[in-house]
């Protein structure tokens, strides 16, 4: 038995390769087939199975593409209708890995059609559970992405059947692989690590502890952040199916001159530049917005821009084709091209941004400056500079209405990756008055600046 989690930290997604005498299966895979395919033929292997635990709305999914490739079958559950050929599993199904089997359970609850597989290991004894965005370390699945067709509270009900017969029954050395690990906004809060076990989830994960259904669907739907504008589209598209994702790339990587670059722009393109906030600091074309590769690129991606707009790029160089992909991960297949040459061969005067360290804040703010902290609800929570304002990211940019164009604002965030992000939209938005604050909430707290705590409604 051979078992390997492959992590994207951009958008905190685990998919799974597993592997039994010469057979492979892969669970929940990303959109490109090349990490799937290599790692099967590195081992000798023949991917049997493409395995999917539901429709995924923060990623579009490989399954078509991998099983187009492999002749695998795409196998999802009960509930789980497209509009392309899958093998519809039932519950309790059972299919042969080698000398490994995998055993379909029906957890709806994240969605109607959300399952888990538990793998069985060659003495015939649970050894896993795949359970995609059933449970998480720490956490469960949102029940809260289908858009009016279904509550949240009747999901969340459906859920706490689910845990309550499909898997706190299940031994307590079982491992549990979930889809997606810290960061994603398919869960409240999900744990730092990305696997675990049912034993340690029965002792630590607050949804499997011992409580009515009430008061179970009372804590899944309490606090939930609004999810992401493009999740909707992404389970459109994974239901639906899609291009190859060679062709997508391949037709959203056109090298555009300065002059098609900018005309691109004068007919309403965003500008997405993709450098790291450094970089972006020191020059940048007027009216970018910077969402650097360096971090959780593909989800501020989506929170930010609309999916419909068309994109052009800037990119670090050499990065054009794994920025078209990344954007194809999350279903951003719009691009019209990327900048020849980069920021450089713009035609026109280039905008910088000042940046000050944490020990110069507070004389700033003896002039009169303002700070803003767009972190999250929880990171705020935690612990906040006392003299600043609370304005989280991801209500860019409607929650700019308020603010006085003619103040000058100090930005940070945990590192200084998001608060560029916000100084890039806001300068999109008339704010000149701008200063970023290097390495931000950490930097103020290992110099013991004034920091406080509160409860925020969320």
């Amino acid at each position: 038995m051979y078992i390997q989690q492959l992590y994207t930290n951009c958008l905190a997604e685990a998919a799974y390769y597993i592997e039994s005498e010469g057979e492979a299966a892969i669970i929940d895979p990303l959109r490109e087939t090349e990490p799937y395919m290599d790692l099967a033929a590195e081992r000798n292997a023949r991917i049997k199975y493409v395995f999917e635990t539901h429709f995924h709305a923060d990623f579009v999914s490989g399954h078509i593409d991998l099983s187009r490739k492999t002749n695998a079958p795409i196998i999802y559950c009960p509930e789980a209708n497209t509009d392309y050929p899958v093998y519809q599993a039932k519950d309790g199904e059972e299919f042969k890995l080698g000398k490994l089997r995998f055993k379909v359970l029906h957890t709806p609850g994240h969605t109607p059609e959300s399952s888990c597989f538990l793998l069985f290991d060659e003495q015939g004894k649970p050894h896993a559970i795949f359970t995609g965005d059933t449970l998480f370390v720490g956490d469960v699945g949102r029940p809260d992405l289908l858009d009016g067709v279904m509550s949240s509270e009747a999901l969340a009900s459906m859920m706490f059947d689910s845990l309550s017969k499909k898997i706190k029954t299940l031994p307590d050395s079982v491992i549990v692989y979930p889809a997606h690990g810290p960061g994603s906004a398919c869960g409240k809060n999900i744990g730092k690590e990305t696997y675990s076990t049912i034993g340690e989830q029965k002792k630590f994960n607050y949804a499997l502890q011992e409580m009515t259904r009430a008061e179970f669907v009372a804590k899944i739907t309490d606090g939930i952040l609004p999810p992401p504008p493009y999740f909707f589209e992404d389970a459109r598209i994974n239901k639906t199916g899609y291009d190859p994702i060679e062709d997508v790339i391949r037709e959203n990587s056109r090298s555009l001159s300065p002059g098609e670059f900018k005309d691109q722009v004068k007919a309403g393109a965003i500008i997405l530049d993709t450098r790291p906030a450094d970089d972006f600091e020191k020059g940048f074309v007027p009216g970018s917005i910077n969402i650097g590769l360096n971090g959780q690129f593909a989800v501020w991606v989506g929170t930010l821009i609309d999916i419909r707009k068309r994109i052009v790029l800037i990119t670090p160089p050499g990065k054009e084709s794994e920025t078209v992909l990344r954007l194809a991960r999350v279903g951003y297949e719009n691009v019209y091209g990327y900048l020849n040459g980069g920021v450089n061969s713009f035609l026109g005067k280039l905008e910088t941004v000042k940046s000050v360290f944490a020990n110069q804040i507070k004389s700033e703010i003896v002039k009169g400056a303002k700070v803003l902290d767009v972190r999250k609800p929880g990171e705020w929570k935690a612990g906040h500079l006392k003299e600043a304002a609370f304005l989280p990211l991801d209500g860019f940019p409607a929650c700019l209405k308020d603010l006085n164009r003619e103040d000058l604002y100090l930005v940070h965030c945990g590192g200084g990756y998001r608060s560029m992000t916000a100084i890039s939209i806001m300068k999109a938005y008339g704010f000149e008055n701008l200063v970023n604050i290097y390495e931000g909430y950490g930097a103020m707290e290992r110099l013991g600046l004034d920091i406080v705590s509160e409860e925020v409604a969320v």
